[in-house]
């Protein structure tokens, strides 16, 4: 029993924490559901006591959610397909070819983890901002490209590579192309799989460079989107609720049917910047 104490007080622990983490999603949810009047009295209620959808139908029909929506799909989606080519061909480039400068680049992509994205948002927006891109998707997905852990993550893969496939491959004629879309990206599907499920997780989730740079429904991603969700008469909890519920629903359904990849793009991530 002694020994199977530390295992039980550390399970109660974990139990604790993720009741802790779980609370503040189950009270969004619940109050998403009460009408705004049992929202605004005192006390807890746990349970929603009059459940009602009356939220979501204001969500659904007096805000521009679809567009936003589709927004956020278009910018996440190619966001992901960009990042994944073009870090998979930087990190072939890095890997396996020799050229001057070579080091100091991946030195350089290496020192970019020390400088966080909040400190380069007045560059990329007067960047934009000089090549009009201003309230456009361009402007949405252009700086969210440089994710130089993608980059490390595919190289440190490639260098594990046996030096004789690409040996046997250019003697049989093969191009670099060739050799890296057909020999180097297929023995690493798990990783770009993983890799692109947190980059579009990622994308989809980003808020602050959306929301400095989309001025209207035509390049407003959701996240941003459902901060518009409000009326003139004051602050409307439900109604915000529901939006935001509505907003993380896709990213809950991917991380609940990729948990695995999910975590190992995590652990890939952080074994990086470890």
């Amino acid at each position: 029993m002694r020994r199977r104490l530390p295992a039980l007080l550390f399970t109660g622990l974990t139990c604790l924490a993720a009741a802790l983490w779980f609370f503040p999603i189950y009270w969004a949810l619940v109050t998403s559901l009460k009408p705004e009047f049992d929202v605004v009295q005192p006390g807890v209620a746990l349970l929603p006591q009059h459940p009602t959808l009356d939220a979501y139908s204001y969500v659904f029909t007096h805000t521009a959610i679809l567009h936003w929506y589709l927004n956020s799909t278009g910018t996440s989606v190619t966001v992901t397909l960009l990042v994944l080519c073009l870090s998979s061909a930087c990190a072939y480039a890095l890997s396996q070819l020799r050229f001057h400068g070579q080091y100091l680049l991946y030195g350089v992509i290496l020192a970019s983890f020390m400088v966080p994205v909040q400190a380069l948002i007045v560059t990329h927006f007067v960047l934009m901002n000089s090549f009009g891109l201003i309230d456009t998707w361009l402007g949405v997905i252009l700086p969210q490209l440089v994710v130089p852990v993608t980059v490390i993550v595919y190289k440190q893969f490639f260098d594990q590579i046996p030096k004789e496939f690409r040996e046997a491959a250019l003697l049989d004629g093969a191009t670099e192309f060739q050799i890296f879309s057909r020999i180097y990206l297929p023995m690493n599907w798990g990783v770009t799989t993983a890799l692109a499920i947190i980059t579009f997780i990622g994308a989809w989730n980003n808020f602050l460079w959306p929301f400095l740079v989309s001025n209207s429904n035509a390049s407003m991603t959701v996240t941003v989107g459902i901060t518009q969700v409000h009326e003139n008469f004051g602050v409307q909890y439900a109604r915000n609720l529901a939006g935001a519920v509505i907003a993380a629903l896709p990213v809950a359904i991917a991380y609940l049917l990729f948990q695995r990849r999910v975590t190992e793009a995590i652990m890939l991530s952080a074994g990086i910047k470890g």
